[in-house]
């Protein structure tokens, strides 16, 4: 329970140098974060895993960058710092083999925990270079495309092309044929198409004419009216 047999056992297996590392990192944080109760900054050093503490906890404590987890209490913020896998970790032999009864097997379900079965892998083989570099698989697969696989059409103004105008509106043919055709049209054309215009206009005032005297003869007819 004391810190200097805590030391002699790390210096024993060979990992003092990592807690010498850690004391080291001490640093002063960059920032507005040192005055806000985050002052320094230190790497992270062994995570010393147990099962009974029988004085471990207060024998690694005084260590720098040293932690502490009990194995039934094991959490991915302490096994992997920050998203890093790799962390150096120190475990005592009961709570090494304690995994198996908190874990469970590939054989056995988990004892403490309800339900829990280790995860098994997919692919039995994890090369997955040389599945697909291997001869039936690139035997079925589609060649390789190395041009541009897509192509952005150029935008046209359709006020200044016929054609994409035309795309837009069918119409738009029959619209500039009548067009072409009165602008190349000669003056006795031009004059005959006016002259049908205005004999069909003549013919429909006379028509209209013709209906307001027959109405203006008929209410006559009928004499002054009286409300």
């Amino acid at each position: 329970s004391h810190t200097k047999d805590a030391r002699a056992v790390l210096e024993k297996i060979g990992a003092y140098d990592d807690v010498i590392k850690s004391r080291d990192s001490k640093k002063i944080r960059v920032g507005a974060g040192k005055s806000r109760n985050r002052r320094h900054t230190q790497r992270r050093g062994p995570l010393v895993v147990y099962d009974v503490s029988e004085g471990l906890d207060k024998a690694f404590r005084n260590l720098p960058g040293v932690e502490l987890a009990m194995v039934d209490n094991l959490s991915l913020l302490d096994l992997a710092p920050g998203g890093h896998l790799g962390r150096f970790c120190i475990w005592t032999k009961g709570a090494f083999e304690k995994l198996d009864s908190i874990f469970g097997t590939y054989e056995e379900s988990a004892k403490f925990k309800s339900g829990f079965n280790l995860p098994r892998a997919f692919m039995t083989n994890a090369d997955l270079t040389r599945i697909i570099n291997s001869d039936e698989v690139q035997s079925v697969l589609k060649p390789m495309v190395t041009g541009p696989t897509l192509v952005i059409p150029k935008k046209r103004n359709p006020l200044r092309r016929a054609d994409v105008k035309a795309a837009l509106n069918p119409y738009q043919t029959a619209v500039r044929e009548r067009e072409v055709k009165k602008a190349t049209a000669d003056k006795a054309t031009k004059a005959k198409v006016l002259a049908a215009k205005r004999g069909v206009l003549k013919a429909r005032s006379k028509e209209f004419a013709g209906r307001r005297k027959a109405f203006y003869k008929s209410a006559s007819a009928e004499g002054p009216v009286s409300f």
